[in-house]
């Protein structure tokens, strides 16, 4: 159950709207991390860089950052032979995000990130909800004794998934917030729509005192989605946006990019807003440089109505092509944690 003791919440009681961080990955991949690498170890072995990212994110005036986590639960840590090291990693982030957060002279929340598994549960996949929800909830603790305020599940794309998520973090102590990702025709990859995504929200095992979408293939796309969120909620829901910066483009050197500038994720983050988010962000491809376009163009203009399909496309370009373009890049380029 949502309560004052949660921190967004909280904030939320005086405040139209909070700001979010923008990508973990691409910007430790800026700092050299190898393609493939596994991120987390960056914890322990380049604290200084990750902490950079932190701060970046915090001077550029976030509300909100996530911890350098996003595959750190034991199935995916498997795939580098670091199930062992699940605690320690994540302690280490949660740790690290604390300290930048406490000495910002304002109030950071630290979100502790969790990514989805990477394998689909029964019956259509070989991994039980049960396992899935040890999993998470062996990250949660983690990131709650590093000094998390709060569980952040992103990227999923399964309900089942996401329950055992939401099972997991609330073992741990955690409140929760829960983003899902659309990319396919509006829908997750199991084929859940933005609208029924957020009123299932509300029968999960634990309510998410914030829900919304992430990733994606592109703000136009996102927006999307966040309007079809807003179709199934209710006025006490928060809404979660965090948009990658544009479109994947993959170059000759096989590194993927994202064409967005810092004047598109301005104009994404005004609509995010008037289509009723209230946590706005970013996500793959978003630097220090697009939330900082973020903050200002929020701080510098008022809410305005819901915006229609074509002042989306008119701003950010046309959903449907945007959406064929991105799934020809979203195959060609490497699983990264942003």
């Amino acid at each position: 159950m949502t309560t004052l003791t949660d921190p967004i919440t909280k904030m939320l009681q005086d405040r139209p709207y909070l700001i979010a961080d923008g990508a973990m990955g691409t910007n430790l991949f800026m700092l050299g991390l190898a393609n493939g690498a596994a991120a987390e170890l960056w914890n322990v072995d380049e604290v200084d860089k990750v902490k950079s990212v932190y701060q970046g994110f915090v001077d550029a005036g976030s509300d909100i950052i996530l911890t350098n986590t996003f595959g750190a639960n034991r199935f995916r840590f498997a795939l580098h032979r670091l199930e062992g090291r699940v605690r320690e990693l994540n302690f280490a982030s949660a740790a690290l995000a604390r300290e930048v957060a406490d000495r910002s002279g304002r109030q950071v929340i630290v979100a502790g990130d969790m990514g989805p598994t990477g394998d689909v549960l029964e019956p259509l996949g070989p991994r039980t909800a049960a396992q899935a929800e040890e999993a998470f909830h062996e990250q949660a603790e983690a990131l709650r004794e590093g000094g998390a305020d709060i569980a952040w599940i992103e990227t999923m794309f399964a309900d089942n998934e996401l329950e055992a998520a939401v099972k997991g973090a609330n073992r741990a102590g955690l409140p929760i917030v829960a983003t899902m990702t659309f990319d396919t025709g509006g829908r997750t990859m199991m084929g859940v729509k933005p609208a029924d995504a957020m009123r299932n929200s509300k029968n999960l095992s634990t309510k998410p005192v914030a829900f919304g979408a992430n990733c994606g293939i592109g703000p136009a796309q996102l927006l999307d989605s966040v309007i079809g969120m807003a179709q199934g909620a209710e006025s006490c829901d928060v809404i979660v946006a965090k948009s990658n910066c544009g479109l994947p483009l993959m170059g000759d050197d096989m590194k993927v990019s994202y064409n967005g500038t810092p004047e598109i994720m301005a104009s994404y983050a005004r609509l995010a807003r008037d289509a009723g988010a209230r946590i706005i962000g970013g996500c793959c491809g978003t630097t220090p440089v697009h939330v900082r376009a973020i903050v200002e163009a929020l701080g510098n203009s008022s809410k305005g109505p819901t915006p229609s399909y074509e002042d989306v496309e008119r701003l950010l370009g046309s959903i449907r092509k945007n959406t064929t373009q991105a799934q020809t890049e979203s195959r060609r380029r490497p699983r990264s944690p942003g």
